[in-house]
């Protein structure tokens, strides 16, 4: 009996499959910088209702045009802020239709593939209407079980042919496609919670994460899609390295959500090379000292209960401390590890490039850290930062998704 062939490794997807998920890709980046400008300027709140802000699909022009409407008693509108919560809720959308179409193109060659996507988005589309009738609960159930089904699927349709294709058939990426879907879905969860939680710090962290992982996925398939493979013969020894990056990357961009979402980034001080104090008292000492006091129990509790609102921050000084800390601390691990990845790539013919730009994203990064403190956390430095961390997101991922064994 002869041998069966390997399936092949090029995915078979629709011809403009590639397009549109890169267009995502470059979407995705978007939502992430523009939703760190909105966090960063104070204006997550500035729409306290949802998916509307104070009634309307857009937003108002003037404070007498929400005078009538019940969220100005939660919150007094704010004309300069308003557009840019909801200005990010319209691209969050527009970038859910684009996953939802990479989905029923992936899923099409499923049996039931694309009924399951279709039956999946209506019912979470369903669960809008009930929110917005005070129906919360439900709502919740019914989103739930789209979230279900799409799971379900990506499990189903995981590995290269699937359980339900021909043996030997090529992959069409339909699990990672569903995958992404229930991700963007439960990002729009967390950023109706991320308001209505009153910038709960863990909800906060978590809508962070959520991007970024969105924008791996996204960039990861969009890759698969375009067939560009990197062939070499260490790739399995320089996919490792490449997996502890991501993972100490992720711990890092964790730490630094938790550090924006409890208002800690100057819990050290700032302003040294502009103030009269001396240029080492906040960074790289905190307070002027290398070790403060600090309160680590405190500043890392999760979940602190219902109805608090966390605008501002709630934590004391060695609580906020504690989270400036970690962060710093762990950065010193995050940046050896992406350098000791580009020292290893950079050993690697046809590699060197990719290692030049993830060790200069790296140093970049830690200088974008530093001028975060020094300069008081100016809001262009601070969302440059967290683009910095997609960028070097997808460098790490663009390898891992390309790298393959001859």
């Amino acid at each position: 009996m002869a041998t069966p062939l390997p399936a092949p490794s090029r995915p078979q997807v629709y011809r403009h499959f590639h397009r549109i998920a890169w267009l995502a890709v470059a979407l995705t980046f978007g939502v992430i910088v523009f939703g760190a400008f909105v966090r960063l300027s104070d204006a997550g709140l500035s729409c306290p209702d949802w998916p509307t802000c104070y009634g309307r699909a857009a937003w108002p022009q003037a404070t007498q045009d929400v005078s009538d409407h019940a969220a100005s008693a939660i919150r007094p509108f704010e004309t300069a802020k308003a557009w840019r919560e909801q200005v990010h809720r319209h691209l969050a959308a527009t970038l859910g239709v684009l996953v939802l179409v990479l989905a029923l193109l992936a899923a099409r060659r499923r049996r039931f593939g694309v009924a399951t996507v279709l039956v999946a988005s209506a019912l979470v589309a369903a669960a809008i209407p009930l929110y917005m009738r005070g129906q919360v609960l439900p709502a919740l159930l019914v989103a739930g079980l789209g979230e279900a089904l799409l799971l379900v699927a990506a499990m189903r349709w995981s590995g290269m042919g699937g359980t339900d294709a021909r043996a030997g058939a090529a992959p069409d990426l339909a699990n990672v496609a569903a995958l992404t879907l229930a991700v963007v879905i439960f990002q729009a969860l967390l950023g109706k919670w991320t308001v209505t939680m009153l910038l709960k710090p863990v909800i906060v962290m978590g809508h962070l994460l959520g991007g970024m992982l969105t924008f791996s996925l996204l960039a990861w398939m969009a890759w698969r899609a375009t067939h560009l493979p990197i062939v070499h013969a260490d790739a399995a020894q320089l996919r490792r390295w490449l997996l502890a990056g991501v993972a100490a990357l992720g711990v890092q961009i964790a730490l630094g959500g938790w550090v924006s979402a409890n208002y800690a980034a100057l819990a050290c001080g700032a302003g040294g090379w502009i103030t009269a104090q001396p240029h080492y008292a906040d960074f790289p000492k905190c307070v002027g000292q290398w070790w403060p006091p600090t309160d680590f129990r405190e500043g890392f509790v999760l979940w602190r209960g219902v109805g608090v609102d966390y605008e501002g921050g709630v934590l004391d000084g060695a609580s906020r401390i504690a989270i400036q800390m970690a962060h710093r601390l762990f950065a010193i691990v995050a940046a050896a590890m992406l350098l000791a990845a580009s020292w290893r790539l950079a050993r690697m013919p046809g590699l060197r490039g990719w290692a030049l730009l993830l060790a200069l994203l790296t140093l970049i990064q830690v200088l974008l850290g530093v001028l975060n403190v020094k300069l008081s956390l100016p809001l262009p430095v601070a969302v440059m930062h967290n683009g910095g961390a997609a960028l070097l997101l997808f460098v790490l991922v663009s390898l891992l998704a390309r790298l393959r064994r001859p």
